[in-house]
């Protein structure tokens, strides 16, 4: 195994990906094996190359989660998600589909230099940003699945009254403030 990191790179904005190659090729560790702009490109180039890392934006032509979902099912690369895209939807969406990392194109080089570096040793990397809101989300979710919210909660007023005479044996049929079926009716 080579110590170098192979990574392709897929972006649909040709200088903003030949900015992130010509960065990382300044590393003597880091060799840049292949580029692309689509998701089809993606699978193809993650296939064929099967690189270290394919560092890919969300927002190309095809879909980068779509392109994500089909590398992490066909070959065994480290995918790493580098966008523009803040929302924790979209955070959640990909880290399903098996991004290891989720990277926001404000990073700083050395910051970014750093963190391909962490995945390709194996770890996973999220925003601190974004780990704070996703961390607060799931530890609703958490609180909700420990003490989950009684159905009796979601009933109206009413509901509750004729819930509580129902427990206590009354029936809507001999309860006085309900009229019973038949008594709407006239006789013919």
């Amino acid at each position: 195994m080579s110590d170098n990191i192979d990574i392709v790179i897929v972006d649909d904005h040709p200088l903003f990906r030949e900015g992130v190659a010509n960065t990382l090729r300044s590393e003597r560790d880091i060799q840049i094996v292949g580029q692309g702009d689509s998701a089809e490109t993606a699978i193809r180039l993650a296939c064929e190359l099967r690189p270290d890392i394919i560092l890919l934006d969300i927002d190309i032509p095809g879909g980068g989660l779509h392109a994500a979902e089909r590398i992490a099912a066909a070959c065994a690369v480290k995918i790493v998600v580098l966008t523009v895209s803040a929302g924790e939807d979209h955070l959640v969406a990909a880290l399903k589909v098996g991004a290891r990392a989720y990277i926001l194109k404000g990073v700083a080089a050395r910051e970014l230099v750093s963190i391909l570096r962490a995945v390709a040793a194996g770890e996973v990397y999220v925003p601190p940003t974004l780990a704070a809101s996703l961390l607060r989300e799931l530890t609703g979710a958490v609180s909700l699945l420990r003490h989950p919210a009684s159905p009796l909660d979601a009933l109206t007023e009413r509901e509750e009254q004729i819930l509580e005479r129902v427990a206590t044996g009354l029936s809507a049929a001999n309860h006085n403030s309900v009229p019973s079926f038949c008594s709407s009716f006239s006789t013919v």
